[in-house]
């Protein structure tokens, strides 16, 4: 059975996409030729340009789909929890959990900052965890849990301490520790937001 163009393209986004996805990962941007991509996906530099642009825009890609999954692990890890002021502990705990691993810390951390510039970072990080987190803030403040607050600013707040969280674990010269102390302290200031 042939394949259509569509079927085609797709196939050649995904081997472009998990191949980026794993040498950025394992080497970070500025070690990964454009080149080496290609050979790993088994695909054109032209398939690359057609589809990204360039490298650049591949790393975008690579660095929206993490952004997706990283946001659909911390969600998940809500609805697991026994009620909402758990859940945003829980979320606090999916969300550093994920940071720890090599290919978010090396994508999202490290190298989206100063591959796409700090403000393209931010709207990205911005569009893919700041709805979830004004939803649970909103949620919060509904059943009475939230001291009322301006949500949407909260929220803004809220993501940037947890990413500058993350940030500083992934520089730290003993992550486990950083990660120790930022879970304790975020864990203080979120729960301070609550009514007693």
């Amino acid at each position: 059975m042939r394949r259509t163009q569509e079927e085609r393209s797709q196939s050649t986004r995904a081997a472009l996409m998990a191949a980026a996805r794993e040498l950025f990962a394992e080497r970070g941007y500025q070690a990964v030729p454009a080149d080496e991509i290609v050979r790993a996906a088994g695909v054109t530099r032209g398939a690359l340009y057609h589809h990204y642009g360039d490298k650049q825009g591949l790393f975008r890609a690579v660095f929206e789909e993490l952004e997706v999954e990283v946001t659909a692990e911390v969600e998940a890890a809500t609805k697991d929890a026994p009620d909402l002021a758990s859940g945003l502990l829980f979320a606090l705990k999916a969300f550093l959990d994920a940071c720890e691993r090599d290919e978010c810390r090396q994508i999202a951390l490290i190298d989206a900052p100063a591959v796409l510039g700090w403000t393209t970072w931010r709207e990205i990080e911005a569009e893919h965890g700041l709805g979830l987190v004004v939803g649970l803030l909103d949620q919060a403040v509904g059943q009475g849990l939230l001291k009322p607050a301006p949500v949407a600013v909260l929220g803004q707040l809220v993501l940037s301490a947890v990413n500058e969280a993350a940030l500083m674990i992934a520089h730290a010269d003993n992550p486990a520790q950083a990660r120790s102390d930022a879970e304790q302290v975020l864990a203080i200031w979120l729960m301070g937001l609550l009514v007693e």
